[in-house]
């Protein structure tokens, strides 16, 4: 099996082909179709009997490269220049006003491996990601990416969803199943035979869509891969505007991103030995006893401290929101480690959402706007984490649906007993240096998980949470980020090998610098005093001090 990383949003795959007999019937119960062979068979597709009353085919056409797909924000001047492929677009539209948009992508018969993979989306989604199509289809994987049934100009645009409440059902869990459904039909139509197994790969938002399947539609996928998951969407947009509010509403506080790498090294200076290794990585930063308040400044503000405004703004940042009344605790704040990290356009951490911005970053300013407020214009900084937090778990969708913003967005639901009963298997990762979810609710969701079945080793059997120490959003982060969770997946899901380890690399300038083992929660890789501490061999997975 050719060896892959599984990095951000990429949908890797395998490249070797499944030998065996086929399952009678798709994973998913995905309705038969009859077969299509011969010349031609692309093509066809469009005429055949899918079992779909509420999709339309208006693409089916054999690709060979070099292949421009439509442009999207996602993926402007992206080509296929190395792989042929049938590519089947269709349209489907379940109720009035819905419009989800998919595209199938599948290699000829004798490159196809014999699985079938979903492709997720990132931030707020409206596109259809054509490079990780590109990427499975290479790897021998018929594919289906989806637009989650609306367009967008950018990954954080939330302008859709105003006037068209529908389109947030479909963001939230229907454009996903949807298209999964269509995609097996299409699979089973050009290959005349179902999928042997189906998969599902995403990071971020398509870590949300990956828990909202294995919550709603257990039949869906045999192995669901989910990355940084944003399953918490309510919570996750209230953290989010909560730490932009923290450098945003009043001047004082605004922390320049120059001032970032003078408070990540403070905080790996006070963290960074609390795991018995110092090696430039926080290993849990739940561990981590750090106040900004030791950078204060004596006297005028300088490069070299903090002002009180500053310490302030860092201070509510770590802390994360909570109610005003109550002092609950709404989602988690940003970890310690996250603040900081080298990239390319020189924005990592929080340089890239709370410091030297002049709204909140990632998703939320057009969320609280369009979705929650119904107004573009509505003053997001007179938020009231009482009123508004109720009102925007519980403001109800209307257009024939009981749905409120919380029912459809929100992937919480502990209960995966359905996906575990028909052989599912799930595996999570989390970075704990992520600056745009934080890791510590990927924890919390887990053990909502290993409650609801009684116990770890119940749990144990099929989801397994591997967090990430130093690494950022889905990747990047000074720690290793490369790693391969779905041949991790595969393995479990086909020959019931259990992930007990997953080595993780980190590259630099295409050399690999360093390996560590990703251990599943709450197992942590500890050093056994003997080698190198850049060689995961000389790692040990263990319980925690």
């Amino acid at each position: 099996m050719t060896t892959r990383f599984l990095c951000a949003l990429l949908a890797a795959g395998t490249a070797a082909a499944l030998a065996g007999a086929s399952r009678p019937e798709a994973a998913g119960g995905a309705p038969a179709a009859r077969p299509i062979q011969a010349a031609g068979a692309c093509a066809r597709i469009a005429e055949a009997q899918l079992g779909l009353p509420h999709t339309t085919v208006t693409v089916a056409e054999a690709v060979t490269p070099p292949f421009t797909p439509p442009e999207t924000f996602s993926s402007r001047g992206f080509i296929v220049d190395d792989v042929s492929f049938c590519r089947v677009a269709g349209t489907s539209r379940p109720e009035a006003g819905s419009e989800i948009r998919f595209e199938v992508w599948l290699p000829p018969a004798d490159a196809w491996n014999g699985r079938f993979q979903g492709i997720g989306s990132g931030g707020s989604a409206g596109a259809i990601r054509y490079p990780q199509l590109a990427a499975a289809v290479r790897n021998g994987y018929a594919a289906v990416a989806t637009d989650n049934g609306h367009t967008s100009t950018s990954g954080f645009d939330g302008s859709w969803s105003l006037g068209h409440p529908v389109r947030l059902v479909d963001f939230g869990y229907r454009a996903q199943h949807e298209a999964t459904v269509a995609g097996k039909a299409v699979t089973g139509a050009y290959y005349g035979r179902p999928a042997d197994y189906a998969y599902f790969v995403g990071c971020s938002q398509g870590g949300h869509h990956a828990l909202m399947e294995a919550q709603r539609y257990p039949d869906d996928y045999d192995g669901i891969v989910a990355g940084a998951p944003a399953n918490y969407w309510i919570g996750l947009m209230t953290g989010e505007l909560w730490a932009g509010l923290a450098t945003t509403k009043d001047p004082a506080q605004d922390l320049p991103r120059e001032k970032l790498p003078l408070l990540g090294a403070a905080v790996l200076d006070a963290c960074d030995a609390v795991d018995g290794l110092e090696d430039g990585l926080i290993d849990d930063p739940r561990a981590c006893d750090f106040d900004p308040g030791v950078l204060a400044c004596a006297g005028a503000d300088g490069a070299d401290c903090l002002t009180a405004g500053q310490i302030a703004a860092a201070r509510a940042i770590y802390a994360g929101p909570v109610r005003p009344s109550t002092g609950e605790q709404l989602f988690p704040g940003y970890p310690p480690g996250s603040e900081w990290f080298e990239a390319p356009d020189g924005r990592g951490g929080w340089g890239r959402y709370w410091s030297g911005i002049t709204r909140p970053g990632g998703s939320t300013a057009d969320f609280m706007r369009y979705s929650v407020f119904e107004d573009p214009d509505h003053e997001l900084t007179q938020f009231d984490f009482d009123d508004d937090w109720v009102l925007a778990n519980t403001r109800p969708l209307g257009a024939g649906t009981d749905d409120t913003l919380g029912s459809a967005l929100n992937a919480t639901d502990p209960d995966l007993s359905a996906f575990k009963a028909r052989g599912g298997k799930l595996i999570s990762y989390h970075g704990w240096a992520d600056a745009l979810i934080p890791g510590s609710y990927a924890v919390e969701y887990y053990e909502s998980v290993v409650a609801e079945q009684g116990g770890l080793d119940a749990t144990a059997d099929f989801y397994r949470l591997f967090m990430a120490p130093g690494v950022a959003h889905c990747r990047g982060g000074p720690g290793p980020d490369r790693f391969d969770a779905v041949t991790a997946l595969e393995r479990w899901v086909e020959d019931g090998v259990a992930p007990d380890r997953m080595v993780a690399s980190k590259v630099v300038d295409g050399r690999v610098t360093r390996t560590r083992p990703l251990c599943p929660y709450p197992q942590v890789a500890r050093h056994t005093g003997r080698g190198s501490i850049d060689d995961a061999a000389n790692f040990a997975c263990v319980a925690p001090d």
